[in-house]
């Protein structure tokens, strides 16, 4: 929420800093996550002064341009080179000097520099309304009044403003604060704790009267429970124009675009007082009459945004005798919104049912300031006074009559809560005891009404407003942030408790394989546990009716639980290729979600994502792409730090990948892993090879329990290398090369190792060649030559033997 500190500064009268002031808002809850500078003409005119041109001549060399000299002050007149048409001496001008920055309507820097202009120097510019943001003409340059004193700045001829604006990030409950008064009422309780009493100064709608009764619009609230009170106005003979730049600016200053004077000031009481409004044409009225209704579910209704919409049978809408005319409490219709041709209008301010309101929003996706306010709960007694201020206003800037009586449909008024607060209770919760006469301040700061005090506590009344303060521990609440958080004295005992836990917890096992991962270059991620429903068609393996889907979902693309992290990594991923970060090492611990013959499951799992090289550029080393190989390393080396060594290798079968690979544990699938298909990476814009590997955490946990670390001494006798040069079949795999050397000597074979591929050359055709070494040890005694070569003999007969194997 943006709030500007000038607007604020209408409600109290300040002096301290934005700074100070951001201070306290956080320090009351407010949070002020930034502040930003404002500026209603921006760079603020520095550098550019008042002059008078005293030569204008033809450029000799360009027919539409003029040499001039200007006096800007200065012990020497400027030579500026012009294009307007109008210039001529004698004129008092703007010009920018060098250095000055101008913008342009994009926001766009540049600055004013010497140059030459076909031939003649220009130490500056003389302006037009548009360079500098004055206005919009560039029919030639601005020429001021010739009393208008030469050298002055411009900034102090025009009417600046400059403004300070707070980024709060309200939490949902603080439906209260919503507004600039309701800021500005929380900043005066918590000046009050610092002994400083400010007024806080309310606009005034005591000028508010009936000019005649010649426009009466009927009102007929057929649903009182979902428009518990609605208010409404006529008035008519206004003219629709542009705002004035004050009401501009304070539009623009929080980021909202001026539209004519009777939409900005529905708009600009919104974010003053915090109640929406909305202005109908009443001429577009049928039947001069107003029916807050639900309607038939499928109507076609059309918003101010030019998308037709299929109303559900609980949305509430604004209707006339005829047809729906808006949406109640999110989004108006196209045919009755005002114009610029509008004369005469019906201006509503109502309290709706929050509950209706969120549901109406979602339901269509749409968010707008007032189903905001509208969704959280608003003040219901304020209604009457933003119309009255809103009307006020509207007559102030566009002119008319109030030609009708305000109407007040409010049947059942909305109380305020009562509730009883315990001294003890309180002094329980803070953790300290505050001064009761302090309390009793603090609570009447905020609205909230002493009806009663006794020894042991207070008999409350909270405004309406405040429908977040219901219960004790709520009030308790209001007066802890108002009094701060940083006056309660923190103990200097420290209590703390040793926890008997397994080493084998999830946490302590993420933290493991975690650590791991970081020190071989990867970045933890963590994505979102809601997805799209479309990314099940890039699988077949995953199926609609495994889906968990949301009731009531923010949008389409967050609609299911996901079946599967890939898709939401390879978003990552994508994301930082299309921001030219190619090498990229992800990690995320998360879960699944299926839903099993209506069963809900939820799955452990660890994904790794690796693209590009391996590391980043550098003068000194070779830029080796992240494959295959080094992928299953970093892979068999997470599972080795667990303990789980004796896996057994198979062709992974999930159709995500080109090619891959399944660790398994017996029957216990560990984790699958391999190149994504490019069709899977064509849906994400990627254009690169992605390997991904999905652990089965649940499992890779429960076999963690079972592995025991083994520790041995390291042996005093030396180890022997032998090695082979093998020609075998395309068809042969170096883990049957592997089986079949542990199998042939498993006392002292130690290590088996490819060390070299060759195809191709001098190979007969359908061969290749695996160069392997094989490491040998006797931890007891030194082995003999003729110990290891019959270990070599019968490796290499069991290699001809099983494979068709040949030495080279």
């Amino acid at each position: 929420m943006k709030i500007s500190y000038n607007w604020i500064k209408q409600f109290i009268k300040t002096n301290w800093t934005a700074e100070q002031t951001s201070e306290l808002l956080t320090d009351l809850g407010l949070e002020v996550e930034g502040i930003s500078t404002y500026e209603s003409i921006k760079g603020g005119l520095k550098g550019i002064v008042v002059g008078e041109v005293l030569t204008c001549i033809q450029h000799p060399n360009a027919d539409r341009l003029k040499v001039t000299t200007v006096n800007i002050g200065s012990e020497t007149p400027l030579q500026i080179v012009c294009g307007a048409p109008n210039v001529d001496q004698g004129q008092k001008v703007l010009v920018a000097t060098i250095g000055c920055t101008l913008y342009t309507e994009k926001g766009e820097a540049w600055t004013i520099k010497k140059g030459k202009i076909r031939g003649e120097e220009s130490h500056g510019m003389i302006c037009a309304e548009d360079e500098l943001g004055l206005g919009k003409s560039h029919d030639g340059i601005l020429i001021l009044d010739k009393a208008t004193e030469v050298g002055r700045s411009a900034a102090e001829l025009f009417d600046i403003e400059n403004d300070q604006i707070f980024e709060i990030g309200l939490t949902p409950n603080r439906a209260d604060a919503m507004s600039h008064l309701g800021t500005a009422r929380d900043l005066k309780a918590g000046l009050l704790q610092k002994e400083i009493n400010i007024e806080l100064i309310t606009p005034s709608v005591s000028a508010f009267h009936v000019d005649n009764r010649t426009l009466k619009i009927d009102v007929d609230v057929k649903n009182k429970e979902l428009a518990p009170r609605y208010c409404g106005v006529t008035i008519s003979g206004l003219k629709v124009t542009e705002s004035p730049a004050w009401l501009q600016n304070r539009l623009k200053s929080i980021g909202l675009t001026p539209k004519n004077n009777v939409v900005d000031v529905t708009n600009y009481v919104l974010h003053e007082l915090g109640q929406p409004l909305h202005a109908f044409d009443a001429a577009k009225i049928t039947g001069q009459k107003i029916e807050v209704k639900t309607v038939k579910a499928g109507t076609k209704f059309t918003t101010l945004d030019e998308i037709e919409r299929e109303l559900h049978e609980d949305d509430l809408m604004i209707c006339d005798a005829e047809k729906p005319m808006c949406i109640a409490g999110v989004f108006g219709g196209i045919s009755s919104g005002v114009t610029t041709t509008t004369t005469s209008i019906f201006l509503e301010s109502a309290y709706f049912n929050p509950v209706s309101i969120r549901k109406t929003a979602k339901r269509h996706a749409l968010n707008t300031d007032a189903s905001f306010r509208f969704e959280r709960g608003i003040d219901p007694n304020i209604t009457e006074y933003a119309l009255k201020r809103a009307a006020l206003l509207i007559i102030e800037l566009a002119g008319g009559e109030i030609t009708s009586d305000i109407i007040d449909a409010y049947p059942n008024k909305i109380e305020d809560f009562q509730v009883r607060l315990s001294f003890e209770n309180a002094k329980a919760l803070i953790g300290e005891e505050i001064p009761k006469e302090t309390i009793k301040s603090i609570l009447s700061s905020l609205d909230i009404k002493v009806n009663n005090v006794t020894e042991t506590g207070l008999g409350l009344t909270v405004p309406a407003y405040r429908n977040d303060v219901q219960r004790e521990a709520d009030i308790i609440e209001e007066i802890l942030r108002v009094y701060g958080y940083n006056n309660i004295a923190t103990t200097k005992k420290l209590n703390a408790s040793i926890s008997n836990a397994s080493k084998f917890e999830d946490h302590k096992l993420q933290n493991i394989i975690g650590n791991q991962l970081v020190s071989q270059g990867f970045y933890e991620m963590l994505a979102n546990s809601l997805t799209s429903p479309d990314y099940i068609n890039l699988s077949e393996q995953l199926k609609d009716e495994h889906n968990i889907v949301m009731l009531n979902p923010l949008s389409n693309d967050l609609s299911v639980m996901r079946q599967s992290l890939l898709f939401s990594g390879l978003e990552a991923l994508s994301y930082n290729i299309n921001r030219k970060r190619s090498d990229l090492k992800f990690f995320e611990f998360g879960k699944t979600y299926h839903n099993y013959n209506n069963q809900r499951e939820e799955h452990k799992h660890l994904t790794l994502l690796v693209t590009g090289n391996r590391t980043n550029e550098a003068w000194n080393g070779l830029n080796k792409p992240s494959d295959f190989f080094y992928f299953k390393g970093v892979i068999k080396s997470a599972l080795e730090r667990l303990g789980i060594t004796r896996i057994q290798e198979s062709s992974a079968k999930e159709d995500i990948f080109n090619e891959g690979l399944t660790l398994s544990l017996g029957k216990n699938k560990l984790v699958s892993f391999g190149l994504v298909r490019s069709q899977v990476l064509k849906h994400f814009n990627i254009n690169q090879e992605v390997l991904f590997a999905d652990f089965n955490w649940d499992t890779i946990l429960e076999v963690a329990k079972h592995n025991k670390i083994k520790f041995s001494a390291i042996p005093k006798y030396p180890e022997v290398r032998r090695d082979f040069a093998l020609l075998l079949d395309d068809h042969v795999t170096f883990e049957s090369i592997h089986t079949i050397a542990k199998q042939t000597e498993k006392q002292l074979l130690k290590s088996v190792n490819l060390f070299d591929v060759y195809q191709g050359k001098n190979l007969p055709k359908g061969k290749k060649s695996y160069a392997v070494s094989f490491t040998i040890q006797d931890e007891n005694k030194t082995l003999t030559d003729k110990q290891i070569d019959k270990i070599m003999n019968k490796l290499q007969a069991n290699f001809e033997k099983q494979l068709g194997a040949e030495l080279r």
